[in-house]
């Protein structure tokens, strides 16, 4: 099909979970190619990749762990030679889970900055070589707790604080032949927040924005697509702020 990203070749980290799917689904509707990947859920990544080759793009799937160097650099080169050199990357991969630092380990500590902000690094050291030959676009997802902090998720919010520091150092070092920019969405009903998601969970993390209300995998897709598109050509290093007014900058 024909869209504003057609002729593009995007990889998704953490494609299988529902914000990556998102992204991906809205990325593959604008005529993306979309590479899908993934950690462990080869029957998730096939099937979403199925569901994206409907939309009349070319798709693949790839198996990392975006905090591995061989790994990722093995994942990356699959996509070159199924879809082409990438394009757009989007460095969604992610984790988080709730613990006081009192109680937190080192290991703790390690695991989310690790796949939060390390895995950025790790996966934009192997595809850029490529992009800066392609003039390719990169997205990162942020959080609003990077701007905000939160009880419980001391080093989501470092790691989280840590990516935007990244994407504007990065920006400025491969602009303007890449452009580099990030997203912060404010907390989105995906099953990685469901099990900590009690009312008093999400009124605690909703009471300061404007719609008082969880936001949809759906609401933040969008927003990846004109950031990758033609018409954010005078953004570098910005940081788009999906979270219904939680932050507002």
């Amino acid at each position: 099909m024909s869209g504003p990203l057609t002729g593009e070749v995007a990889l998704v980290t953490g494609a299988t979970g529902a914000l990556g799917a998102a992204i991906c689904r809205d990325l593959a509707r604008a005529g993306a190619d979309v590479a899908v990947h993934h950690l462990d859920e080869p029957d998730a990544a096939r099937a979403l990749a199925d569901e994206l080759a409907a939309f009349g793009v070319r798709t693949t799937t790839v198996a990392a762990d975006v905090t591995s160097w061989d790994q990722t650099g093995a994942a990356v080169s699959a996509v070159g030679h199924a879809l082409g050199t990438i394009t757009v990357l989007v460095n969604n991969a992610g984790f988080m889970e709730p613990v006081r630092i009192v109680d937190s380990s080192l290991a703790d500590w390690r695991r989310t900055l690790g796949v939060d902000l390390d895995g950025v690094f790790v996966v934009t050291r192997h595809v850029l070589p490529g992009m800066l030959e392609t003039h390719g676009r990169i997205v990162n997802v942020s959080s609003q707790l990077a701007f905000k902090g939160a009880v419980d998720y001391v080093a989501y919010a470092t790691a989280k604080a840590g990516v935007l520091g990244f994407t504007k150092a990065l920006a400025r070092e491969v602009g303007p032949r890449v452009r580099v920019n990030a997203i912060a969405p404010g907390p989105i009903d995906t099953p990685m927040v469901r099990p900590y998601a009690t009312p008093e969970w999400v009124e605690a993390r909703t009471r300061d924005s404007v719609t008082a209300r969880l936001g949809t995998p759906e609401e933040v897709g969008p927003a990846v697509v004109f950031l990758a598109g033609p018409g954010a050509e005078l953004m570098h290093g910005q940081t788009l702020h999906l979270n219904g007014g939680g932050v507002m900058a």
